[in-house]
Parts: structure tokens; sequence; C-alpha cells
């Protein structure tokens, strides 16, 4: 339903009348009534209206006013009452109170003239997005009313909060940053960074969603995510960039705006995988006074280089509990020439090479399962194509006599097996490189090794939180969504490494969330909660949440806790 003003220019003179508009469910259009006669246009101004037409805009305007305010009380009144109601998320609100946010965000909220909670809006979006992540429509009309506490929001503000946070996110970020440091202290003697992208299921490109490599080799539109963790592998800060450019620069920029947002001096290390491994980063690090980790790959060192990490001379075995070689590795510290540009820089670095059985073993099955692929296909005349990632182990010859080999080209294949056996001799194998000459070549390899933690996160993001596919269309909305993404696994990671000192995992957490759920009546609580699943934090928590039926006392004692 919405109103306007209607002019008929009529015989007798302009008419004027209020119209509503409203959606007919048997027609299925709109359709237009008239609502109010208010007469001649000459009339009304005898009557004593100067301006008729403007005087009665600001009345329609009004009235739109009032039934958008009626619709937002309704639906907020239409939300389930169902009793059962989640109470797991008072982990989350343990933290929030924990790191003391609020006033701060309620300044924010001050300066921007918001009428609706930024904190409030955060913990509960956050907390809905943990219990059962789903469409912001969805989580509107099935999580949030599942929430113990009722939280009163509209469908419109929902939409409209997440544009807010998205134009406010790097504020926001600063304020979380500002008082985890004042509650926990941060570690960023190490940092560790890693890219990944999510993918939008649209057609058309714009200037921030744009097609680039995709992680699930999808062809849709994309945006790439840079992740940084601090030594504790708890999320520091994160940056969005349009999909089709490159990964390498947002790490120096993620470094860089964390030193000066959240004035964090001193000697930084950054830690990142092959991918991230460039004269430009190495360059810039050391010209920073930071030091870097980095791996490289074996396959595209300098046979010199390459002869040295093969031969078995020097490495120094790490054996497990029962005796088994877990890896082993070896050092050598040398100068290293590195072009930039149109010229040259020279730097002295640490290299640690290794080599992992249980790799070896699994990179040479998988090398020998594309070989058998490639013999499958070769049997049967298929197309280029159809040969994927084993095409690199792979001579064509196509089958007409023109000469030329595309995807759609029906091929005669044979084996490259000079490559394959180049590639099965690799197998295990690593090499990390490291401007840190002073530190323990098995410090490195640790260090480095920790990087698995960011790609956990990657995981946890995408699957556990259902980051993707992404349906938000406004910059700033989808900004939105990603920072309450991003809070969410920066809670769940202050859950995991500080209170329960990593000795719970992250997905047992989000376990424990989703299952602690109660039957709320007026004068007590019934906990609907399986034994099995929040025994675990039972104990780490050494609260009294296995109990069969509390108190609102006790209840609200769980929601004022400071975890």
């Amino acid at each position: 339903m919405a109103y306007f003003l209607k002019v008929s220019h009529l015989k007798k003179g302009d008419y004027l009348q209020i119209y509503d508009s409203f959606h007919d469910k048997e027609k299925k259009h709109s359709v237009h009534k008239s609502y109010k006669a208010l007469g001649y246009l000459n009339d009304l101004i005898a009557s004593g209206i100067d301006d008729p037409i403007s005087f009665y805009k600001a009345e329609v305007d009004k009235m739109n006013k009032k039934v958008k305010k009626e619709k937002e009380e309704l639906s907020i009144k239409k939300i389930d009452k169902s009793p059962i109601k989640n109470l797991g998320y008072f982990l989350i609100k343990g933290i929030f109170n924990k790191l003391g946010v609020k006033f701060h965000l309620d300044l924010l909220d001050k300066i921007e003239n918001q009428k609706i909670s930024t904190h409030d809006y955060l913990l509960n979006m956050v907390s809905a997005r943990i219990i059962n992540p789903c469409s912001k429509i969805k989580t509107y009309e099935e999580v949030l009313p599942t929430l113990f506490e009722p939280y009163n929001i509209s469908k419109d503000q929902i939409y409209d909060k997440l544009d807010f946070i998205g134009d406010n996110y790097s504020r926001i970020l600063e304020v979380f940053n500002e008082f985890y440091n004042e509650k926990f202290i941060r570690k960023t003697g190490n940092v560790y960074f890693d890219c990944t992208n999510y993918y939008f299921e649209i057609d058309t490109e714009d200037d921030f969603r744009r097609k680039g490599p995709s992680k699930e080799n999808r062809k849709d539109p994309i945006i790439g995510m840079g992740l940084l963790l601090d030594e504790e592998q708890i999320p520091l800060t994160m940056k969005l960039y349009p999909g089709n450019e490159s990964e390498k620069p947002i790490m120096r920029q993620c470094i860089n705006e964390m030193k000066d947002r959240y004035h964090m001096n001193g000697k930084t290390i950054q830690v990142a995988d092959k991918g991230l491994n460039c004269a430009r980063n190495i360059y810039e690090a050391l010209k920073n006074g930071d030091g870097y980790i980095y791996s490289q790959s074996v396959k595209k060192l300098e046979e010199k280089e390459q002869n040295w990490v093969l031969l078995d001379n020097g490495y120094i075995e790490v054996k497990d509990d029962l005796g088994n070689v877990e890896f082993k590795y070896k050092k050598c510290i040398d100068k290293f020439t590195y072009k930039l540009d149109n010229s040259k820089f020279t730097v002295e670095q640490i290299r640690v090479a290794s080599f992992n059985p249980s790799l070896a073993r699994k990179q040479k099955a998988e090398i020998l399962k594309q070989v058998d692929k490639i013999q499958y296909l070769s049997s049967s005349q298929a197309k280029r194509k159809e040969y994927g990632d084993a095409s690199k182990y792979v001579t064509f010859t196509p089958v007409d006599s023109n000469g030329e080999v595309d995807d759609e080209t029906i091929v005669v294949a044979s084996l490259n097996t000079e490559k394959i056996e180049k590639d099965l001799s690799l197998c295990g194998y690593n090499l990390i490189i490291s401007s840190e000459l002073k530190m323990k070549p098995l410090d490195i390899y640790r260090v480095y090794h920790r990087l698995w933690r960011i790609e956990e996160t990657f995981r946890i993001l995408k699957s556990e939180l259902d980051a993707r596919p992404v349906y938000c269309h406004k910059q700033n909305t989808i900004y939105g969504h990603f920072l309450i993404c991003y809070l969410s696994v920066f809670l769940l990671r202050i859950l995991q490494i500080k209170k329960f000192k990593d000795k719970i995992h992250a997905n047992q957490i989000i376990d424990f969330i989703r299952s602690f759920i109660v039957l709320k009546e007026k004068d007590r609580i019934t906990n609907l909660s399986s034994k099995d699943r929040i025994l675990p934090l039972t104990n780490a928590l050494n609260l009294n949440i296995n109990n069969y039926v509390f108190k609102p006392k006790d209840v609200e004692k769980l929601l004022n806790l400071k975890i």
C-alpha cells in the first residue's frame, strides 16, 4: 500500500485527489483507487491554501511514512513466538561483554545519527550467522526469533543497518581490535597472510565483482579477500578487493594499514605461501624493517638449487613418538638476487629444504591417478578440454591434419614421461625462504607450517558460516555481510584460543552454540540440549549449564557473563 497525489486536468480546472496504490493478489499487478477527493485547485487556493499541490504532497509523504511504520511494527509482532529458544549464543555475548565495545559503538551511532544500535545489531547478526547461516531475510524471519532475548528490528532496518556497517567496516574493525588488544594483548611478531575469493551468482560484472581465477573454479564474478592473522592465529584484519586484481600487493596494504590504524610498531615477520612470494613483497618487507617467511616452488628453482634440495646430504631427521621419520630438513645461508622493475637487488637469505614422506606418498598417488586418466582418455579419442589438469603430462597431436589444437579438438595423446618422472622425483619436497638468518631452521619450518590455521579459517568462513555464494548487490552491503562473517570467526577464535586454550576446536564451539536450546516458560527454563553435545564445554566453562531446569536468574547470569 502506498499513497500518491493525482492531479486531473478537467474542463473546470485541475482536480486533486489522494489515490491508494496496492497489489491485487487476484489480478497479480498493482491497482489504484481514489482514497480521498480534495477538490479543484482554485477552490483550495480560495480556501486559504497558497500551494495546494505542495501542501498535499507533504500530507501524502506523512501518510506513507505512517503506513511504513505500521508495517514495521506489524512485521515485528508477527515474529514467531515459539517458546523454544537458543541460549548457546551466550558465549558470543560473553565475548562482547568482555571486550566492552558497546560504549564506543554507541558513540559511533550518535556521531552518525543512527537509531538502531550497532552493538545490538552486530551481536544478534553474528549470533544468528553462527547458529544458522542463511540469507538476511531468512535470518530475520527464522533465526533472530529463536534467540532467547527478543530482538525487535524490522526487515527494512536489517538491510539499512547492513549498509551502514559496511560503510563503516574499517571503523568497526578498529574498535574491536583496540579493545581486543587492551584485554588480551595482540602478538604481531609473526603475522600470517593468505587470500581467497567468493563468488556471486550473477551474470554481469561491475566495478567490484569481477571475473578472475576462482578458488572453486567457477566462471561467476568474484571478489577477493585478504586475511591477516596474528601470531596466535586470531584474525587481525581483512581486506576485500575486485576479483580480477592480483593478491600480491594486498598483503603489503593489509600490513601497512594494520601498523598505521592500530599504532603497531616494531618488526613484523610476514608468513605466506608461494603465491605471495615475489620480489616486490621481499623488497618492501625489508625496506619497512620487517621480515618474511615464504614458501618457494621447488619445481621453479634453478637447476643448481633444485639439485641441492634433492641431494640427500645434510638432512636432519625429525621422528615421531613411535620412532618413524615425520620429516627431515636442512638449511643453507647465501645471497640471492632478484629482479624488480628494471633493476636488481641482492639479499642474504636462509633457505630451509624439507622432505615429508607422507606428503610424498600423497603427491605420487595424485600423479599416478592423472596418468591413469590420460591412458583412459587417450583410448577413447577424447577432446583436449577433457584432460583438464592432467594435460600437463600429455603431448597432444590433432587427429586431423591442420596441426592446430584447441579445447574442442579431438586429439591423440601421448604421455610426457620426462615430465612425469621429474615431478615424481620432487614429491614430498618443499623449500622455505626467510630473512631471519639467526632463527633456527626448525623454528622457521614450524612457524611456516602454522599457515594451516589460516586455511582452516577460510574453511570455517565458507563452510560453517556459509559466507558464499553472496546475494548482496551494493558494495556497502557486501562489506557488511563479510564484516559479520569476519567478526563471527574472530570471536570464535578468541573463545577457542584465549578462553579454551586451544583444547576445544572452533567446530565444537559452533556445535555447542547451535545445540544449546531451551524451552522458555514464565518461571522456569528447561534445558533441551543433548548432554553429549554440550559436555565438552560444560567442563571447560566451569558452569552449571548441564542442569535440566534453570531459573530465570540462572539464565540472566549466563547472558551477563564476561567470558
